[in-house]
């Protein structure tokens, strides 16, 4: 398996398989294809056609020229160009790390490994690149590598080339620059020149491996963290997932801030407190200002695993999505306005003449209202919702609207479209993101048509309070309406369509009314979860004259919980007659269509 392929049968009876540990040669797969010694050992023929990986095809030189593309660097052209590395796909970091780079390493142990895989796969010398850095770009040449140190020697290439956001890097700077560094750079600043022949593809690949490791896996706490564990387990396959699950626009937006902010605060508290165990270390006496200091240390420390833990509960696959329902559904009220006043918020992209004077006349007649409106115009509804106490209304105008956020709605405020809900669209873009949250206790929503495109999380949610949906067209993409434990819907006549899941799951110990509305093209019609638990209260449902039809699966189902074996010997009476009445009700509600 030389170049990271599978070999053929009669192959592998001639050569053993290797250890994964084994990089001599494992390595060069990583980074993309082995080197020319160990493909003149094994032929070609060996390797099946069907079995070749496209992903190992990087630098192969049984095949003549570059497999890797090129770039413009930041659109400059006074650079030549160089390697495009920034489009790896997941699986691709995930089995170079997993498989060539770290394997099942220590957090001790990343560095030397690291350089160990670099060893096999970069060339020592007779490559450029360019050295970018905040403050300047510049052409350099590499004339050898410092494995161990993660750096390249370099000296400045001919003609020098260099550009600056300010105008002192003259090519005398740049030499006493380089002379003060021992002409030695980090193989992170580096990005190699592009090069047509395939000759430096592992190089650039390997250097990418690295850059992309240490800026966006690797923490500086790392290495203190016990090495008990499998570092790439523990740590760098929850963190490359949750970095390609944001790239993707699977994570919340809110949630995704609230990462990059604990990460900032963890960074700055673990620097303090290197500092202050420093200071410590370097002072021999035991003086009262000493023990003051151990006890700041203590008390940053205690600080930083408090971080360290939030960071880990969002890193993981599973536990961020709890953590991210928590956060909606534990949204404060604003309450009533300071001043005691309620707004009236009216949003439309362009405001013309006509249509204010029929608000004037249909919405904002102070006659309609017995005292002065006070009225605040937006032209982005999510803006306008955000904007709103308690007893608050919203009217958005006819329009289409794009909105790249969560609706989270926790006061009780109305929101009415001005007109058919044909001509009032509010799009959402961002998969990562529920639509619409609701948690105050008093919601209407009306005349409003909600689109998604390419979501993940449902269109609406009711975690507490009451929600009124009323003459609302609701295009869904993965669960249409959620109704919690405790919390209470009201929809009528609306039109819910397109969910890959129900269109409305209703949660044990909810109250639901629906009242002539259509729900169709679902997967399923109506989920009502854990029905006839002992353990929870059934949901209240009130269903009238609505059109559930053109459902892949049933119009309504009922989902019993799992009952453990135990109780299931005490009460297999009591449970056969259940499943007898669920199915009944099931059978009820099949759609015609089937």
């Amino acid at each position: 398996m030389a170049d990271g392929r599978p070999q053929s049968g009669a192959a592998a009876g001639e050569e053993t398989r290797r250890d994964d540990r084994d990089r001599d040669q494992a390595a060069a797969a990583a980074a993309g294809g082995a080197g020319p010694q160990e493909r003149a050992e094994e032929p070609e023929a060996d390797l099946p056609p069907e079995e070749d990986d496209t992903c190992s095809d990087y630098g192969s030189r049984d095949k003549p020229g570059t497999a890797l593309g090129r770039t413009v660097p930041d659109g400059n052209v006074l650079f030549p160009d160089i390697f495009q590395t920034d489009h790896l796909l997941f699986y691709e970091r995930f089995k170079a790390y997993q498989d060539y780079i770290l394997a099942d390493c220590k957090a001790s142990e990343v560095k030397e490994f690291t350089a160990e895989y670099l060893e096999k796969v970069l060339e020592p010398s007779g490559w450029q690149a360019i050295w970018r850095t905040n403050v300047f770009e510049v052409l350099v040449e590499v004339v050898d590598v410092e494995y161990s140190a993660l750096k390249a020697v370099v000296q400045l290439s001919e003609p020098f080339l260099c550009e600056s956001q300010v105008s002192t890097f003259t090519l005398e700077c740049m030499r006493e620059l380089l002379e003060l560094k021992e002409h030695q750079i980090p193989l992170q600043e580096l990005w190699a020149v592009y090069d047509e022949s395939g000759e430096f593809d592992q190089t650039a690949l390997a250097i990418e491996h690295v850059r992309f490791f240490y800026k966006c896996i690797w923490r500086t706490w790392d290495e203190e963290e016990e090495d008990d564990f499998d570092y790439f387990v523990r740590c760098v396959e929850p963190r490359l997932r949750l970095h390609y699950d944001i790239l993707e626009h699977r994570v919340p937006s809110g949630l995704v801030a609230d990462y990059q902010n604990l990460l900032s605060q963890c960074e700055e508290l673990y620097r303090k407190f290197l500092n202050l165990r420093s200071s410590i270390s370097s002072s021999d006496s035991d003086s009262e200002v000493e023990n003051i200091s151990m006890v700041e240390g203590l008390k940053l420390y205690e600080k930083i695993e408090h971080l360290k833990q939030k960071l880990k509960l969002i890193e993981n696959p599973l536990l961020r999505y709890v953590f991210g329902y928590q956060k909606y559904s534990g949204l404060q009220a604003k309450g009533l306005r300071p001043t005691g006043t309620k707004i009236t918020h009216v949003v439309s992209s362009t405001m013309m003449a006509s249509l204010l004077q029929s608000l004037i006349r249909d919405k904002l007649c102070p006659e309609s209202y017995g005292e002065e409106l006070e009225i605040q115009f937006h032209s982005d509804p999510l803006a306008a919702v955000n904007a709103c106490y308690e007893g608050d209304t919203v009217i958005i105008c006819p329009g289409r609207y794009v909105v790249d956020g969560v609706f989270c709605i926790a006061d009780s405020i109305e929101l009415e479209g001005y007109g058919l809900p044909d001509d009032i669209v509010i799009e959402k873009w961002g998969k990562g993101d529920n639509f619409v949250d609701c948690t105050g206790a008093n919601i209407k929503i009306s005349s409003l048509k909600l689109v998604q495109h390419d979501a993940v999380e449902g269109i609406l949610n009711v975690h507490h309070g009451k929600t009124t949906l009323e003459n609302c067209v609701l295009q869904c993409e993965t669960t249409g309406i959620t109704v919690r434990t405790s919390a209470e819907l009201l929809m009528k006549n609306s039109d819910l369509y397109g969910a890959k899941g129900a269109g409305v799951e209703i949660y044990p110990g909810s109250t639901c009314t629906l009242l002539d509305n259509g729900i169709h093209h679902c997967k399923e019609g109506i989920l009502i979860k854990n029905f006839l638990d002992e353990n929870y209260d059934i949901p209240k449902i009130t269903m009238v004259n609505n059109m559930i039809h053109n459902n892949e699966g049933y119009g309504v189902v009922l989902v019993k919980p799992t009952i453990s074996s135990d109780v299931k010997d005490l009460s297999a009476e009591k449970r056969e007659g259940r499943a007898c009445v669920a199915d009944g009700l099931i059978g009820s509600y099949r759609n015609t269509t089937e």
